[in-house]
């Protein structure tokens, strides 16, 4: 396997590392998993933030999917070239969960439209 499929798995699990931050930080215990979802949606502040990053990374996780497979089946871009963009994407949705966290919006939306970037980079080296 590549190192951009490989970061493919990284992308699945990442909105799973923001829940358990939300939770831990929203005093959620495994006594209370009758409703985990309305949990989570009564959040403030810094536990809100990191919901908030858990649903955005459910969200674009497809499309970065989408992206690498494409690049893969396309086969007229290096596979560098393809590893090197999933690596940075990746890179760039940590940098966006640590804004989202930190609640630096300005910064967090500027990462985001980088690696919304990085997304169409893959079908751009693909032509």
């Amino acid at each position: 396997m590549t190192v951009a499929l490989w970061c493919i798995l990284i992308a699945i699990f990442l909105p799973y590392l923001c829940t358990g931050i939300a939770k831990a930080s929203g005093g959620y215990g495994l006594k209370d998993n009758h409703d985990p979802r309305d949990f989570l949606e009564s959040l403030n502040g810094f536990a809100r933030r990191a919901h908030a990053a858990q649903l955005n990374s459910f969200e674009v996780t497809p499309a970065f999917a989408a992206a690498v497979i494409v690049a893969h089946q396309a086969g007229n871009a290096e596979l560098v070239t393809i590893n090197v963009l999933a690596v940075l994407f990746i890179t760039s949705r940590l940098l966006y969960i640590i804004c989202y966290l930190a609640d630096w919006a300005m910064l967090r939306s500027l990462v985001w439209f980088v690696g919304m970037g990085l997304i169409a980079s893959f079908f751009v080296v693909s032509v």
